[in-house]
């Protein structure tokens, strides 16, 4: 199966650009999404996680305590991978059962969205990759008014990830989310380049 790599830094807008290709029949599979469930879903996961830092990784009702967390991750990268390191290969696992689900056969090809499938080396396993976008400050407005966090913590993630310049030369293709271009042409020129590549001998 023609796995595709869809990725961009915090606030791009990748998400809303993976809706896109849903609408025109592309099965996506949302890593970020995933792990989230997974973290709070199995049990072998929830107690590393809790091992690692303390029944406050959890609330009340057993729901992931995400702000908890982030305080613990954004500022200390040793913490963030041994984190990574509990999450990764679990949803890798359910990545590598979803491409197998029979209903995905018809589908010319399938995405695969990840914030950091070039910060954790994730790409060696992707036909190609698709990066998301847009002005630094655009991004750092939009996560604000989506996380309710302050500009400094936006800036701290910020700087756990590659920039874009650095991915844009490791991508076969870009979207620019920047409010100016049109997102639904963008992608469905990407989905006919596609589609076009894989209908290749």
């Amino acid at each position: 199966m023609n796995l595709i790599g869809l990725t961009g830094g915090i606030g791009s807008g990748k998400t809303k650009v993976a809706a896109v290709f849903e609408t025109l029949g592309i099965p996506v599979y949302e890593s970020d999404s995933k792990a989230k469930y997974l973290m709070n879903t199995n049990e072998e996961i929830r107690n590393k996680i809790i091992d690692l830092f303390g029944p406050e990784s959890y609330n009340a009702d057993d729901e992931l305590n995400r702000p908890w967390i982030a305080s613990r991750v954004f500022s200390d990268h040793e913490q963030l991978e041994k984190l990574n390191a509990i999450v990764h290969p679990a949803v890798y696992k359910d990545l590598l059962e979803w491409t197998m689900e029979p209903h995905h056969n018809s589908a010319p090809y399938l995405i695969q969205e990840s914030a950091i499938l070039f910060e954790e080396n994730l790409t060696r396993r992707l036909s190609s990759i698709i990066l998301v976008v847009a002005p630094e400050e655009l991004r750092i407005s939009r996560v604000i008014e989506r996380d309710n966090v302050t500009r400094e913590d936006v800036l701290r993630r910020m700087k756990l990830q590659w920039p874009d310049e650095k991915k844009i030369s490791s991508s076969d293709y870009v979207i620019y989310n920047d409010g100016e271009r049109s997102l639904i042409t963008q992608v469905r020129d990407i989905d006919l380049m596609i589609r076009s590549s894989s209908e290749r001998p």
